[in-house]
């Protein structure tokens, strides 16, 4: 017999974020949008635990019961990704998730980052245990529902344990504390039978309708099943070496190995503590997204230019060739995150904060390198956020905004010099067909295939010689982001 009560969740499409940021970069930073730190409603907590150091309080609350700290700072991440925040945003702004250590700091972002990722299978799952929808303004509730689900569904966590920390984080919130029954009813529920349920639910559930249609078009119904698969499995950690030939003795149990042209790939998450961190001798950057600043084919001494550049992994590569770098960015936040990146790995560059479509230098360089803002569609893997708070009506304005970078990247490089111009995009129309129209407008540029050699000899290369990567790729060693990236010459 079904548990006695009236609510249902929405669906996952129906209770999707609303806010977006223009595009998606480095892992090791937050998206490109714009941020100026949070407010103080923004930091998240129940109603009393989450004032100001400084404010004045009537009384010490006492503190939450082992185990269901670290679950509430996960619906703590999970509203911050609701508000509009990327996830590694919110893991560096969320109060209660700073507050924990060690494992319980793990279990958090583990939790969180399941959740978003099987959002869709976990709304079916939970579905069919409750009579109606919830109302939209019931997120709090829906979060509780999804992060049980998430752990006695795909975390292997005891019966137990999630159901009685599911009814103790509804006491949390004077929104949820009517509704402790059937939390505890639906968590034994799905206790029971909850796994086999998820194993059931399609394939597709967790990519947004219109993700999957766009994906099915350009790759094929097959292809895009599988980046949707791969979107579903946490990544690992990718590392880009200052020097490339630099010998780092890592911790055996992270098990490193490098790929690609300078990338040390590992299993750990505790980035801060891993060997030459704060000697500054690498920084956190996918593979795919190493790859456009390597087909740059930047050399000492040259004028670089680095569009829309923050927090600097590409800054850093290009640093580190000797060239003179101007990194340009038009957020004042984000070009503080590039000094502080650029100071820790002792590389220098000049950072402007600057419009990149208004900014004038006054000579052409000799190579440029932009990193258009986009869809952010090829960073899902590790920002699952980006599955409910992308629009497919954004698309079509970022398609016309990098089509207005491109000319006036051109106009920074010198006749002869050399333009590559990237997006961590999955969508066509920002890579491939972006490309294609330039050339079709324009008789001032020519496209300079890429050679295997110059990106290890992965397998990214397509038949015009520019670079895609695709999240299902190399899936056995560990996968990658999805980028495009072309380089472009313009002639004299």
């Amino acid at each position: 017999m079904k548990p006695p009560h009236k609510a249902r969740p929405q669906r996952s499409e129906e209770l999707r974020g609303s806010k977006r940021r223009s595009s998606g970069r480095d892992e090791d930073r937050p998206r490109k949008r714009d941020f100026d730190g949070p407010r103080k409603r923004d930091f998240d907590g129940p109603k009393g635990r989450d004032r100001d150091d400084d404010a004045p309080r009537k009384k010490e609350l006492p503190p939450l019961p082992p185990g269901v700290e670290s679950r509430n700072a996960a619906i703590d991440l999970l509203r911050l990704t609701g508000k509009g925040f990327t996830l590694d945003v919110a893991l560096e702004i969320c109060r209660t998730f700073n507050a924990l250590e060690g494992s319980d700091r793990g279990f958090a972002r583990a939790l969180a980052s399941t959740t978003l990722r099987r959002r869709g299978t976990l709304d079916e799952v939970i579905a069919q245990y409750l009579r109606e929808p919830l109302k939209p303004k019931q997120t709090n509730l829906a979060d509780i529902l999804r992060i049980t689900a998430a752990q006695l569904c795909f975390m292997g966590t005891e019966a137990h344990a999630a159901a009685w920390s599911a009814v103790e984080l509804s006491k949390l919130r004077v929104e949820t504390k009517g509704y402790k029954g059937l939390i505890n009813a639906v968590s034994r529920r799905i206790a029971e039978e909850g796994k086999a349920k998820a194993e059931a639910v399609p394939l597709r559930a967790d990519t947004p309708g219109w993700l999957w249609r766009k994906l099915a078009r350009a790759y094929g119904a097959k292809r895009a099943g599988s980046i949707a698969e791969a979107h579903r499995n946490e990544p690992p950690l990718d590392l880009s070496l200052r020097d490339p030939s630099a010998k780092i003795d890592w911790p055996e149990e992270v098990g490193a190995r490098r790929i690609g042209p300078r990338t040390v790939r590992m299993s750990s998450t505790q980035v801060r503590e891993l060997p030459g961190f704060e000697e500054g001798l690498w920084w956190a950057q996918d593979l795919a997204a190493s790859l456009p600043a390597e087909i740059l084919g930047a050399q000492e001494g040259e004028t670089v230019y680095d569009l829309c550049a923050a927090p600097g992994g590409k800054t850093m590569q290009l640093a580190s060739t000797g060239a003179n770098v101007f990194a340009v960015d038009h957020s004042g936040p984000r070009t503080i995150r590039l000094r502080e990146n650029l100071e820790r790995t002792g590389l220098k560059a000049v950072v402007l904060e600057e419009d990149v479509l208004k900014w004038s230098p006054p000579n052409a360089a000799d190579r440029v390198l932009l990193d258009a803002p986009c869809s952010a569609t090829g960073t899902i893997r590790r920002n699952p956020d980006l599955l409910w708070t992308s629009r497919e009506t954004q698309v079509p304005d970022l398609v016309r905004l990098q089509a207005r970078m491109l000319d006036k990247a051109l106009e920074l490089v010198k006749p002869g010099g050399t333009l590559v111009y990237a997006v961590c995009s999955l969508l066509p129309e920002e890579g491939e067909e972006q490309i294609a129209a330039l050339l079709e407008r324009r008789d001032d540029v020519e496209r300079v295939p890429v050679t295997e050699d110059e990106v290890a000899n992965l397998p990214v290369l397509t038949k015009e010689g520019d670079v895609r990567t695709l999240p299902h790729r190399m899936q056995e060693d560990g996968g990658m982001d999805g980028f495009f990236a072309c380089r472009l010459r313009k002639n004299g």
